[in-house]
């Protein structure tokens, strides 16, 4: 079973609520340089505090991309991007243009990823896409992974956590199957405790975003060191 380190490695600390204070930012930052997460995942506009707060830390700043809906011009997710990572964040989340996926217009929502794609590497940040699995049928989830793919992103990712579901077992492994072992998959949304952990591991994934790393850590160590039974 993976370590707790290792589990900690995975973890996208979250705070993505529009009312998040920057004290309760500044928690998250310390939460997450005291357990060694892989990132926190803030909106763009946190992102230059985050790297005022993890400098010298371990842990990564990680930001969203036409967030929550997927919505936005094609043109504005790229300069939101490079705007991110002008300000120092070193992955981005980007949200795929659902609707356009539902009509059919693939080449649009190729294009869409390619552009935040492209800025993204320029900037040297990882590019993790999120396809709203909730929305999409499981023939439109592994379309979805395919046009990340030849857009060249480093991630797909279940969800947004703010539409009508967030990840599960079986949106894991679809995902996983579909893009092999070239890419990373994020289990977004619903992540709550270790054994969800590490379920949704066990599926495929290689990231975690979740607003509750620290419990999860805190499980681990409970699951590694049991209490002593008397016998």
């Amino acid at each position: 079973m993976d370590s707790i380190a290792q589990i900690a490695a995975m973890i996208d600390h979250t705070l993505l609520k529009p009312e998040a204070t920057r004290d309760q930012i500044a928690m998250l930052c310390g939460e997450a340089r005291q357990n060694h997460f892989g990132a926190v995942c803030v909106n763009p506009v946190h992102v230059a505090f985050c790297c005022q707060q993890l400098q010298g830390s371990d842990v990564k700043v990680a930001t969203v991309i036409g967030f929550p809906l997927g919505a936005t011009d094609s043109a504005v997710k790229a300069f939101e991007a490079k705007t991110a990572i002008a300000q120092g964040a070193q992955e981005v989340d980007m949200v795929i243009q659902i609707g356009l996926l539902k009509s059919g217009l693939l080449d649009e929502v190729r294009t869409d990823i390619h552009g935040v794609v492209e800025a993204g590497h320029a900037g040297r940040a990882l590019v993790k896409v999120i396809i709203e699995t909730s929305l999409l049928t499981d023939d439109e989830k592994r379309t979805a992974c395919r046009l990340a793919k030849e857009a060249g992103a480093d991630f797909v990712k279940t969800s947004t956590g703010f539409s009508t579901g967030g990840a599960t077992i079986a949106d894991v492994r679809l995902m996983r199957a579909e893009v092999g072992h070239e890419m990373g998959v994020k289990a977004s949304g619903g992540v709550r405790t270790y054994e969800d952990a590490i379920a949704m591991i066990q599926a495929g994934a290689t990231r975690l975003g979740t607003s509750a790393g620290v419990k999860i850590v805190l499980g681990a160590g409970a699951a590694a060191h049991p209490a002593d039974k008397g016998y």
